[in-house]
């Protein structure tokens, strides 16, 4: 006997069973594979397979170039619903926090540099939109500690905006959507910019605030 009450010992008196703690771990490795996850992963798979589709026969094959507008689509409509998903029925994991941000930016990403290595798109604004992603995202990271700035309407309406945009510069368009596809490319530049500076100027007030309640509390 160790003289310790069962109670003392945790409560019941009962050992764990054997299995215990491998059927924790197991739950918890079992919530990684939930569907707004697997959708993630999805979008992370199709960036490769679309890269391939979109240079095929040296990226002017209007056959290819709709397989690779294909892929585009798929990947924007998980990107859609993963979030929508995880939120709603409380499948937000560490793996999707990082993992989402991740994917949406490679597969825009990857577009973008093609589309600019093709010719198809200046590379000032594969700079521009690119840049902003970066510089937002270190952003993210200075404020981080005094809060997180949320998603506004004009970036949601930026990212419709990019997506359409470069769907539009992916698929081999000519004539009237042609000149249509530049318009929507210029929308998207100036919610891009316009967005990225609204959401500076969040970040300053939201660090001001949190040093100015950090003074108060010493």
């Amino acid at each position: 006997m160790t003289g310790v009450p069962a109670s003392a010992a945790g409560g019941t008196g009962r050992r764990p069973a054997p299995g215990a703690k491998l059927g924790v771990a197991a739950v918890n490795q079992a919530s990684l594979w939930n569907i707004a996850n697997i959708l993630t992963m999805i979008r992370l798979v199709l960036v490769p397979g679309f890269v391939f589709l979109l240079l095929a026969e040296g990226g002017y094959d209007p056959a290819w170039r709709a397989w690779a507008w294909a892929a585009f689509a798929v990947a924007m409509i998980t990107d859609i619903f993963d979030g929508h998903l995880a939120r709603t029925y409380n499948l937000v994991t560490d793996f999707g926090k990082i993992a989402d941000p991740i994917a949406d930016k490679a597969i825009m990403g990857s577009a973008l540099i093609c589309l600019s290595w093709l010719g198809d798109l200046p590379w000032w604004v594969t700079g521009v939109i690119l840049g902003r992603e970066l510089g937002i995202t270190l952003l993210r990271f200075w404020v981080i500690r005094y809060g997180v700035i949320p998603a506004s309407r004009g970036g949601k309406l930026k990212t419709l905006a990019q997506g359409t945009a470069v769907g539009m510069y992916v698929l081999a368009l000519t004539g009237p959507l042609a000149t249509l596809r530049f318009w929507v490319m210029a929308l998207a530049v100036v919610l891009t910019v316009v967005t990225g500076l609204d959401y500076i100027r969040q970040a300053v007030v939201l660090r001001r605030k949190g040093l100015a309640a950090e003074a108060a509390a010493r």
